[in-house]
């Protein structure tokens, strides 16, 4: 959501002309936000780099580990650096071994006594390095490898650690470390000695006439955009340079407009001239092709070459700028080998805390993230179906209108959702008097589809003594106060003046909790669910458009050293007060819809790409960053179909909705200036070719949910790159177009460029691929021209999957929770196929306990026989769902690519527990390069039992 004056109805004339000034522009105002020469932390070390770069072999850190001091216990090693500059500055070493590979280096500054504290008298910020980002970003558990060695020899101490034959090498002098598995190198921190912890000191005051240097310019003080940021403690950044050896491809550190194989940042053809910059921010009508921050931060980038995936987490909730360049050699490679990525990482507070995450493959790294922060939450089967957005809709009546064309025009969908506009004045929790004066109606009649309502709930809360939520926030100290921390901080947002609720405080998450239950917000229903816009948090009247970095947070913590935690901090307690206004025992999965994010925000929301173009470089650069988001943790993610600014033609919206039906998170969206373009007022064809995409989405419901479930568990990314697939194929690691569904072969490319007819898709191995829709079949591995004309989505099926899905259509996925299954079987080149099927009842959970149904389905070329088990670890538990899904059925099988042979075959035989029947099937020769089908039809076979279908 973005800038536009408010209505004279809500908003007094001084705020009006205030955000007059704020109208769209056609493209981001750099200007309005820092590159990194513009931000003193970031030019410094950015500055320190080239020294060394131009010193070479002379160039010496000044960071020792000091021997004497190194202990290792139950898996943690602990000791000293020493920073030999200003007279020894003491960094506390401590090197934590996880039981998974996992290593942990964090490197903090010791406390000194107060006469040598160096803040100011006036600062009420907490006088040491912020250490709380780990409570927010990480999930409990961890276990340490207790059998960990260590062996000091010539300055160098060797941990070993684990089953995998892990070391950690560490360098004393100066201080460096390597990781390695089986004797190779694969990560290196300080290997050009980049490392900086801008340690505490005194501000000196200049005598009269006396300037400050080049770097002391902005240790204390800073100004940017008319906005100046005191700095109480003074400068205190750290970085340091992280080496992957041999790994020519890293990904990751989403939120960006770029590429998913992430580009050089220190010039050059191709390359950008400024870092990867890690700051939540609204930045209006961002730019495609940029390393500028967004809404988002995930300090989290993996390394691919060859055979192996590692990656690395950099734990810090402050400003982060991230330098990536390729060398042409490998110095640590015991062979020769290829290109190595060198990256820099810079942060303007807290701890030096760096997780390195040893693989030895993509699967293993997401497993390990996932064990660091959380996996993300299996979410409510609705909230993965089709969404219909805008800003606005008017009323009540207007949604019951588009509740009822849907429906006329036979296009699913599951939620509708409200934008700020129908709000009391844009005071939340409460209802505009004149267009939403029955809001239960509205959400009844949504219920009859079982449909849901979204409504957007923002962290900035209207300045107005008569409205109660201020006037409690205010009165009990819960929002964020200003850099005195005398009195709430005062800015400017959507209601004008407006205050800022603190979720860094337990207190205020209680009480921001129970302002959702049904007694509080009037008006709401279970039916109603939650967007958190605008919580980077977005400040129109702030530096760079967010909040002042002095501000003071709960617990004395300036606003820079939580920054990018803030929004999550919000969605997490909105969905806590989603998860419990039903009461005890009756909770209900949340969907809360997040801009900002950080690691750990899969936890409990879903997020987009905020506030993208209608227009063809929107659309094409949507899959890189949803496939940046997925191997960074956070797979439920989506971008506006249609673009938010602007009007899409109709070939750019029937496009959007193709591409869209492969978000994870599928929401049609518009700016409030947008004309309208609900699916059924685009005209035919295109009404029917929106349809159909849409009806797609909603047929392969169960294979998504399946895929969501897994990455539930095991972080596995929703949609997959090829390098996930296929980490032995070189060719596939820069491709970021095309992807996998979750484990069940479809291989998608949605067309991205206008006027398009055909494309190039690349069939990464020799397997057959089979085209979803015609069974037209391709066997050569590489790159084909494939049909794409506007009706045609180029969707692909690898050989050797089963793919679960519901034809019937449906108004909402709720009413297909009954409906019967077709298997899709396309035989692999050897005959066999394989897949899963995940169901529980898609909005409790019950399936905690058990209650869910895990099958997996296997054909055996050798009997000719296609098998159902039951993965369920204790099948006891899901006996009262089993019994309530007992009606439900495979209603069709389709096997795709069978020999002639197939045509003799009339009939199957179906056996299921001690009865056996028969069932018809009918083959179908595939003409012009088509594979030849045999359908089963209605075998009757339950999705809660063991059975097999012989082809014999």
């Amino acid at each position: 959501m973005r800038y536009r004056p408010m209505s004279a109805r809500s908003a007094p004339v001084l705020v009006l002309t205030f955000l007059s000034l704020l109208q769209p522009a056609q493209m981001v105002k750099h200007d309005n936000f820092k590159t990194c020469s513009q931000s003193g932390f970031c030019k410094r070390n950015r500055a320190l780099a080239d020294r060394a770069q131009a010193a070479g072999a002379s160039w010496i850190a000044p960071y020792e580990l000091d021997e004497k001091t190194l202990e290792l216990r139950d898996g943690v090693l602990t000791g000293k650096i020493w920073k030999t500059e200003a007279g020894g500055i003491e960094l506390p070493l401590q090197v934590s071994l996880l039981e998974n590979g996992v290593a942990r280096v964090t490197i903090d500054e010791a406390q000194r006594r107060s006469g040598d504290i160096i803040l100011r008298h006036d600062s009420k910020a907490r006088k040491e390095r912020y250490n709380e980002a780990e409570k927010w970003a990480l999930v409990g558990g961890h276990k340490y490898q207790k059998t960990a060695t260590m062996e000091t020899k010539e300055g160098v101490t060797t941990i070993a650690y684990g089953p995998n034959n892990y070391e950690a090498r560490i360098t004393h002098k100066p201080f460096s470390v390597q990781f390695l598995n089986k004797g190779e190198v694969y990560v290196v921190f300080n290997d050009r000695n980049l490392m900086n912890v801008e340690h505490w000191r005194p501000k000196i005051e200049k005598v009269e006439g006396e300037e400050p240097t080049e770097d002391e310019e902005t240790y204390w003080e800073e100004t940017f955009g008319g906005n100046t940021d005191s700095k109480p403690r003074g400068p205190e950044s750290v970085a340091l340079d992280i080496t992957f050896p041999g790994y020519d491809h890293v990904y990751g550190i989403p939120e960006h407009a770029t590429s998913l194989s992430l580009r050089e940042t220190r010039g050059g053809e191709g390359n950008y001239n400024e870092p990867y910059r890690l700051y939540n921010s609204d930045v209006f009508e961002y730019e495609t092709d940029s390393p500028m921050t967004l809404y988002g931060s995930i300090p989290f980038m993996q390394a691919q070459k060859k055979g192996s995936t590692v990656g690395v987490f950099w734990l810090s909730a402050a400003e982060t700028w991230v330098d990536v360049i390729k060398t042409k050699q490998n110095p640590h490679a015991l062979t020769t080998e290829k290109a190595s990525t060198q990256t820099h990482w810079i942060s303007e507070s807290g701890l030096l805390d760096v997780f390195v995450l040893p693989g030895p493959d993509a699967t293993w790294v997401y497993r390990q993230y996932g064990e660091l922060t959380g996996f993300t939450t299996l979410p409510a089967l609705f909230s993965i179906a089709y969404h219909q957005c805008r800003w606005n809709y008017i009323s009540q009546d207007d949604v019951k209108d588009v509740d009822r064309k849907f429906d006329k025009f036979d296009i699913p969908y599951d939620v509708i959702w409200l934008d700020i506009e129908y709000t009391d004045g844009k005071k939340y929790f409460t209802w505009d008097p004149l267009t939403f004066n029955n809001p239960e109606s509205m959400q009844k009649t949504l219920a009859k589809r079982d449909r849901k309502l979204v409504a957007i709930i923002d962290p900035h809360i209207k300045n107005d003594g008569n409205y109660a939520v201020n006037k409690e926030m205010v009165e009990k100290g819960f929002g964020v106060k200003d850099k005195g921390a005398e009195k709430v901080y005062e800015g400017w947002c959507w209601p004008g003046s407006s205050h800022w609720v603190d979720c860094f405080n337990p207190a205020a998450v209680d009480w921001w909790k129970s302002l959702f239950k049904f007694d509080k917000f009037i008006g709401s229903t279970p039916n109603l669910w939650i967007w958190n816009d605008m919580n980077e948090p977005s400040v129109f009247n702030g530096p760079e458009t967010t909040m002042p970095k002095d501000n003071i947070h709960h617990g004395n913590w300036e606003h820079r050293d939580v920054h990018n935690i803030n929004g999550m901090s919000f969605h997490n307690a909105t969905y806590e007060g989603l998860k419990v206004r039903l009461g005890n025992g009756k909770e209900r999965r949340p969907f809360v819809l997040t801009r900002s994010f950080f690691a750990g925000s899969q936890r409990s929301a879903a997020m987009w790409t905020g506030d993208n173009q209608a227009d063809w470089p929107h659309l094409q650069q949507a899959f890189p960053m949803l496939l940046a988001n997925g191997i960074a943790g956070f797979p439920f993610a989506g971008a506006d179909v249609g673009g938010f600014f602007g009007n899409p033609s109709k070939e750019l919206l029937t496009r959007w909705y193709q591409a869209g039906a492969f978000y994870p998170f599928f929401r049609g969206h518009a700016h409030i200036d947008a004309k309208r373009r609900e699916p059924y007022l685009a005209g035919e064809p295109y009404v029917s070719i929106i349809r159909d995409a849409i009806r797609l989405r909603y047929s392969l419901l169960p294979a998504w949910y399946t895929a969501f479930h897994r990455a539930s568990w095991e972080g596995m990314p929703i949609l997959r790159p090829h390098f996930v697939m296929f980490p032995e194929d070189e060719a596939g690691f820069a491709i970021d177009d095309q992807f996998f569904l979750g484990d069940t072969g479809l291989l998608a490319k949605p067309v991205v460029k206008e006027s398009a007819t055909e494309t190039t898709v690349y069939f990464p191995d020799k397997q057959v691929y089979y085209d979803y829709f015609d069974f037209t079949t391709y066997r050569r591995k590489g790159h084909h021209q494939v049909p794409a004309t506007l009706e045609k989505i180029p969707l692909f099926m690898r050989g050797g999957h089963i793919i679960p899905r519901k034809d019937r259509p449906r108004r909402s996925s709720g009413l297909m929770k009954y409906d019967p299954y077709t298997l899709v079987i396309p035989l692999s080149s050897e005959g066999v196929a394989g897949g899963v099927l995940y169901v529980d009842d898609g909005e409790t959970y019950a399936h905690q306990s058990g209650a869910y149904i895990h099958r997996a389905f296997m054909f055996n070329i050798g009997d000719n026989t296609l098998r159902s088990g039951n993965l369920h670890p204790d099948p006891a538990k899901a006996v009262a769902y089993n019994k309530d899904m007992r009606s439900v059925r495979v209603e069709r099988m389709i096997i795709v690519g069978v020999g002639k042979e197939w045509a003799t075959k009339k009939e199957v035989e179906v056996k299921q527990g001690s009865k056996t029947w028969k069932a018809k099937i009918v083959y179908t020769e595939g003409k012009e390069g088509k594979a030849n089908t045999a359908v089963v039809k209605d075998p009757k076979v339950s999705i809660t039992k063991d059975w097999s279908v012989s082809f014999a």
